[in-house]
């Protein structure tokens, strides 16, 4: 047997040797997650613009809209004030900006814990530091993955929107305010990988934070006091001007946020050991709690913090929608190909109701996006080396796993059910009818839940026959939400978009309720979710 000597960092190398090689690796790993996120947001930008420069094509019909926009405060709060009235393109970076920013900050934040705490906690980062790789090394290949990733999605959203005939000034600096957001909240990540133990409170700890700075941007919007939106990354994207008068020197004030919060990440990172976090965790009581002594408590305690983080925003996205159903009507007058296109979408002739069907359709896609997190949180206990001691026990495969996808699948009513409650009691309020909007959109709400459990079902299948592609649920939501939203507007075939589960799905409220889609995707989630613990039980843990 011979031995292997590990060659030890050349001078000058010192924390950072092996970034490089440890770079190359990540963005072979996210060959798939990577493109994924940039294919639709990219998506999201082309179908936006399109919809605009061909729907608003009627004299002042555009600036209607865009005063009708900035006249409703809840309108503000969600997607900020229109910053350029008069063209497509000034209303289009209006549309997309601050929900494009903070979708790519999400991004940003997902590669950068992955692969820092997450590769600490499953143990992968200490055989890695065995090697001639720095300590400075992991982070540095980390920050460097995710701003690969947020420059791509600029340098292909500023392209997509030229290719569209906007201006090319504007169209660098949309990109460039996406890129200021991925920037900011990849050095949160960075940091909030310092602070926590565990890749579950790291990402919880940077979503908190966005989460509060798109609060901050929307509160500052919806109101007078419109400077409070500099205290939010957020809303410096919206400062930028994209297409509305560019103010460059915006852009610096995420790079030297980006700066900061690097150079207090690598501090960190050079005074805590290894698996270890900063915030060191309160030890348990000796013994376990009678609510503790089971797989689903179990569960339940680890899904808990995550599903009242969700709650609370889908609560408070209810409360918006709902404020907003009654006057849809009104931002849309003039535009009857937009008007077409809502209908078209939300399935009613009636505006409000079309327009409440659709927002609805949208949070099941969001609600769908908890249920995958939830099954990719099934594949981080077993490579962790968590579920191992579990099964050890009298706990069985299939009750672990079962107890796992019902506290998820529990998750997605309360979600969708918030939303129903919160636009059902604000809509009612608003229309005078309170008893009747009430109960109405909560069954909106609540009959998407056979479509989300459809994709829960299916992620979960892929966990039970290809653990390591278990990331892969991502490109099954994916491709759901790129047929429900870019779809209609590009007229694709039937057959294509009967693909996604949520072209079933009755579209309410103001459609009539047909049973047998409902009945026919509940049967499908749980033959799909029979089969994903029949093939859990049967493969190797590992």
């Amino acid at each position: 047997m011979t031995a292997t000597t590990v060659r030890p960092p050349a001078r000058g190398e010192g924390g950072f040797a092996g970034a490089g090689t440890l770079l190359k690796m990540w963005l072979r790993r996210d060959r798939v997650m990577m493109p994924a996120w940039i294919y639709g947001l990219t998506a999201l930008v082309s179908s936006t613009v399109y919809s605009f420069k061909s729907g608003y094509d009627a004299p002042g019909s555009l600036e209607s809209f865009a005063r009708g926009i900035n006249g409703n405060p809840s309108m503000r709060a969600l997607y900020g004030p229109v910053l350029n009235e008069r063209t497509a393109a000034g209303v289009s970076a209006w549309r997309v900006g601050a929900t494009g920013a903070a979708l790519t900050a999400v991004m940003c934040v997902l590669l950068v814990v992955r692969h820092t705490r997450a590769e600490e906690e499953t143990g992968r980062l200490e055989l890695v530091g065995a090697a001639a790789v720095g300590r400075r090394a992991p982070l540095t290949a980390a920050l460097a993955a995710a701003v690969t990733a947020a420059a791509t999605l600029a340098a292909v959203a500023a392209l997509v929107m030229m290719l569209f005939g906007l201006s090319v000034a504007g169209s660098i600096a949309f990109g460039l305010s996406w890129f200021g957001a991925g920037l900011v909240f990849a050095g949160v990540a960075a940091l909030t990988a310092q602070l926590a133990e565990t890749s579950r409170l790291a990402n919880g700890l940077a979503f908190a934070v966005l989460g509060a700075a798109y609060l901050v941007r929307g509160v500052a919007d919806a109101g007078s006091a419109h400077w409070v939106s500099w205290l939010s990354p957020i809303g410096w994207a919206q400062r930028v001007r994209p297409h509305a008068g560019e103010h460059w020197a915006v852009l610096l004030l995420p790079l030297a946020a980006f700066v900061l919060l690097a150079a207090a990440a690598y501090a960190l990172a050079g005074r805590r050991d290894l698996g270890a976090g900063m915030l060191a965790p309160s030890p348990g009581p000796a013994r376990a709690a009678p609510s503790l002594r089971g797989p689903l408590a179990l569960s339940w305690r680890l899904q808990r913090g995550t599903l009242i983080g969700w709650s609370a925003a889908f609560l408070v996205y209810g409360l918006a929608i709902g404020g907003v159903a009654d006057g849809v009507g009104d931002l849309v007058d003039g535009s009857d190909a937009v008007l077409d296109d809502i209908r078209e979408m939300g399935g009613q002739q009636d505006i409000a109701d079309a327009f409440l069907a659709t927002a609805m359709g949208l949070m099941a896609l969001f609600a769908s996006a908890y249920a995958v997190q939830g099954v990719l949180r099934m594949r981080a206990e077993e490579s962790g080396g968590r579920l191992e001691p579990v099964l050890a026990t009298a706990v069985g495969r299939v009750r672990w796993a079962a107890a796992n996808l019902a506290v998820t699948v529990a998750g997605t009513v309360v979600l969708l059910g918030a939303t129903g409650l919160a636009v059902g009691l604000v809509h009612g309020a608003r229309s005078g009818d309170l008893g009747g909007q009430l109960p109405r959109q909560l069954g909106a709400a609540l009959v998407q839940l056979p479509s989300v459990w459809v994709i829960a079902a299916a992620a979960a299948l892929i966990f039970g026959l290809v653990p390591r592609g278990t990331s892969a649920g991502w490109g099954v939501l994916t491709v759901c939400l790129l047929l429900g939203q870019v779809g209609p507007l590009l007229k694709l075939p039937q057959a294509v978009m009967d693909v996604s589960p949520f072209t079933h799905t009755p579209k309410l409220p103001g459609g009539g309720l047909d049973v047998l889609p409902v009945a026919a995707l509940t049967a499908v989630a749980v033959a799909v979710a029979a089969a994903a613990l029949l093939a859990f039980r049967r493969r190797d843990i590992g």
